[in-house]
């Protein structure tokens, strides 16, 4: 089938709508979630409809004005159709929806179709589709015409002149397609109990004459069930367009010495999700103002207000000057200079702060960032390149040095001007010496005169009946990264000898075992078995291979939009299409498994079990630290003492379970590890009763006096002296965000307390400490998080603690948010503008 042009289509959709299409079948489901079996009992009607509603889904998603489409029923109790206005006749059919672009209330109709008490003829329906299609679109020869008609055959059919009709949709070229219900399809192994006899009969004339051309049928025609088709429509597909060729000029070089005229297509192009928009529910605006366009009603219970509406959220972007002068230790570079900033929405009447001067867009200039400077650029951009449209061919490459990860982006076709006989040979024969010499040529694109130059690599390709070259983009060399890594086969200690053996250096016995391991999961023949040549063909086909993301999100957006309720009638499984390169072949599988045995055999694999945490002397339970630190090549190790001897004592115990065959290492050899002393258990931290809050800590000898740290399980933060608590884990140094949620849970606790008033100076102090932490260890979202719900306990809880929020609110702006303009200056982000951080203590 030749490729259809990207939209101008208009389609019909002849609906059945006669009494028969009220009976019921039952459907089954997706599973439960307990594994049970689930089924829906649905009208051969609401079963056709979700094809139709896919269909005209399928060109909203797509988005293009002109991808039209219109909606005639037949079998209504009324008739509405402009022939029989005109000249009577073509009873019970209906124009139930005009040819237009669909949009959601499209479907929300189609909803509303119910099945009636009569029988209409689809032969006039079709009738009344091609002749509302033919007037609307008059004299437009290039657009497509579609018919889809619905039925289940179980109604009567005029026979007589029927040809007249498919020999207008021929003349029309007219597309038709016929879904049954229940329809037999031998292909599909589908075949109804029961058919009565009428129904054989309308189904052999949609088979045997209205679709088949050898009998004066329809020409491009075709017919199938309704089960297949449904089944059909989820498996993901590549669509196909007719190609819109753009005029260029292809130069030998920038002298003109030769100039060929060419067009460009695509040849492939990314297919995107949609994108998703954010929506936020507000209340309806009365009835003297005026509601937005894009406002939708929500369905709501009926016990709550009836007046929400949806409204998609815009964003604005405001700009600041920031006056402030610089703090000693900051960039001299940032003296005496005004920095924009762009602040989040405010609201009317909210107070900047004394810092911010607010500009307008207009009296910003554009500047380019230069190092650590920005380059000021009043018209907005430097002079730009006199670059001409064009492509310019700047050399040739041979094919076997190109680096094949330098070709990226969308590939397009080069094509000679197919009016230009001159441009054809002079393009051809460009096209065969490069594939003789084996060599690319790389091109510079440029899409107009004045604007920037692209860089891209051109392949030459030969068709049966044409030559065209293949071009492809490719990076500048200003955007090429190199990054180095240590040496997987050279390793040296740290004399910097070279090591010929070592754990990390594979023996030739492993390198052998690895080999035959990977040469096995060779994939080129484990696909089926080639009919004429009898030898296995490769497995994997770039072709038939989707992305499962997109295409299972556009199926779960379909199916909601199409079922009334997502829990009775839940997404279906993807197409097994989809899936089908999940898993690979069990043939290569069961091959490789005799080189898996080597492998493991050759290196020794062992399974490790997790070490157990050591249970400290205090009994409560750590934070779930870091296993170990990464051990990476070329490497120094940590110079934490606990982490160094910690991640020892693990090695040691692997190597010691793996089969003790590196138990030890000369100090030629050591790379990862320094030789450290055993672990120490340090000393319990003192944390005094609350009682004894007013003795210093050091001045207690916890074992004489046996004092209660108050320490919740799972926490590393006691209640008795949180800060000594807090400080002391903060010296280890690896469970930073543990204490930091500890302790924010333990000044909660002791606030609302009973006799809380008696530890306020200790709990300001414990906010100070905190704070500050948060800061410098980027937990800025822990406390953005904590310090708002510390005031909601305080002020609107039960029991709350207003007399401490108040001595909170003393000590001002030092307990507040950290703002964005405070995390920058640390090295981390926040999402609270400056103005937010001072509201928060006034309000």
């Amino acid at each position: 089938m030749p490729a259809e042009r990207a939209g101008y289509t208009v389609t019909m959709f002849v609906v059945d709508v006669c009494k028969s299409m009220g009976a019921t079948k039952t459907i089954p489901l997706p599973p439960g979630p307990n594994g049970e079996q689930r089924s829906s009992e649905v009208t051969h009607l609401q079963y056709a409809l979700q094809y139709v509603k896919f269909k005209i889904q399928d060109m909203i998603y797509n988005g293009r004005k002109t991808d039209q489409c219109g909606v005639i029923i037949f079998g209504t109790e009324d008739t509405d159709n402009r022939i029989n206005d005109e000249n009577g006749g073509y009873e019970n059919v209906t124009e139930y929806i005009t040819i237009a672009q669909p949009t959601a209330e499209t479907l929300k109709r189609l909803d509303e179709l119910k099945p009636s008490d009569v029988y209409g003829d689809p032969i006039d329906a079709l009738i009344v589709a091609v002749e509302a299609q033919n007037l609307y679109l008059g004299n437009k020869k290039t657009w497509t015409r579609k018919v889809i008609l619905v039925t289940d055959g179980e109604g009567p059919i005029e026979l007589e002149d029927w040809e007249v009709t498919a020999a207008k949709m021929n003349e029309l070229n007219v597309a038709l397609t016929v879904v049954g219900v229940e329809f037999d399809d031998e292909e599909y192994e589908f075949k109804q109990k029961n058919k009565p006899h009428y129904k054989e009969v309308n189904e052999q004339f949609y088979n045997d004459q209205l679709c088949n051309p050898e009998n004066e049928g329809v020409k491009n025609s075709v017919v199938g069930t309704l089960d297949r088709v449904l089944e059909d429509i989820s498996m993901p597909e590549v669509r196909t367009h007719a190609k819109c060729l753009a005029d260029w000029r292809c130069r030998y070089s920038r002298e003109e010495a030769m100039e060929i005229l060419i067009k460009t297509s695509k040849c492939i192009s990314i297919n995107r999700p949609k994108p998703f928009k954010k929506f936020y529910i507000r209340p309806k605006i009365s009835a003297g103002g005026n509601a937005e366009e894009h406002d939708m009603e929500v369905d709501v219970d009926e016990d709550e207000p009836k007046n929400i509406t949806f409204a998609q959220l815009k964003g604005r972007t405001e700009y600041y000057v920031d006056m402030a002068e610089p703090k000693d230790g900051e960039e001299e570079e940032g003296k005496g200079k005004e920095k924009v900033k762009e602040e989040e929405m405010i609201e009317d009447g909210d107070e900047i702060a004394s810092t911010l001067e607010k500009v307008e867009k207009e009296e910003l200039i554009r500047g380019f960032k230069y190092g650590t400077s920005y380059v000021p650029c009043p018209d907005g951009q430097f002079s730009k390149l006199p670059t001409k449209k064009g492509i310019d061919v700047v050399g040739f490459v041979a094919e076997k040095k190109f680096r094949r990860e330098y070709s990226m982006g969308e590939v397009q076709y080069i094509w000679a001007n197919p009016d230009n006989s001159t441009a054809q040979c002079a393009l051809s024969a460009m096209v065969q010496a490069m594939y003789e010499k084996g060599v690319l040529a790389v091109g510079r694109w440029v899409t107009g005169d004045g604007r920037d130059a692209k860089m891209g690599i051109m392949s030459p390709t030969l068709f049966d009946k044409v030559h065209c070259l293949l071009w492809a983009p490719m990076p500048f060399a200003d955007d090429v990264r190199k990054h180095t890594f240590p040496s997987l086969s050279v390793i040296k200690n740290k004399k910097g000898e070279t090591l010929t053996e070592h754990p990390y250096i594979p023996t030739e016995n492993q390198s052998e075992a690895m080999d035959e391991f990977v040469d096995s999961l060779d994939l080129m023949e484990a696909g089926l078995k080639d009919e004429e040549s009898g030898k296995r063909t490769e497995w994997f086909d770039i072709r038939d291979s989707y992305n499962p993301a997109y295409h299972r999100l556009k199926q779960a957006m379909f199916h909601c939009a199409i079922v009334a309720d997502i829990d009775t009638n839940p997404l279906p499984p993807p197409h097994p299409e989809l899936l089908k390169y999940f898993n690979p072949p069990k043939k290569l599988l069961k091959k490789a498994q005799s080189t898996i045995d080597e492998c493991i055999q050759a290196f020794n694999v062992k399974h490790v079990p997790k070490a157990a945490k050591m249970v400290r002397k205090g009994g409560h339970s750590h934070a779930n630290d870091d296993d170990e630190e990464m051990l990476l090549l070329d490497r120094n190790p940590s110079t934490s003492k606990h982490s160094q001897s910690h991640a020892q004592s693990e090695v040691a115990q692997e190597l010691e379970k793996a089969g003790g065959e590196n138990d030890t290492e000369d100090e030629d050899g050591e790379l990862l590890l320094d030789k450290v002393g055993p672990a120490q258990t340090p000393h319990p931290l003192p944390t005094p009763a609350r009682s004894l809050s007013s003795f210093s800590p050091q001045d207690q000898d916890d074992d004489a006096m046996d004092i209660d740290p108050q320490r919740d399980a799972n926490r590393i933060i006691g209640r008795t002296h949180p800060l000594t608590d807090f400080k002391d884990n903060l010296k280890r140094g690896d469970i930073v965000t543990k204490a930091v949620e500890d302790m924010c849970m333990v000044i909660a606790e002791v606030v609302i307390a009973p006799f809380a008033s008696r530890r306020k100076d200790e709990m300001i102090e414990c906010l100070t400490e905190l704070r500050e932490v948060c800061l410098k260890e980027d937990e800025i979202e822990q406390w953005n998080a904590f310090i708002p719900n510390l005031k909601q306990k305080c002020l609107h809880s039960t029991p709350g603690n207003e007399e401490f929020w108040t001595e909170v609110q003393d000590v001002g702006r030092e307990l507040s948010l950290i703002s964005d303009r405070e995390a920058k200056k640390s090295g981390g982000s926040s999402n609270i503008s400056e103005v937010e951080a001072m509201k928060f203590m006034v309000t």
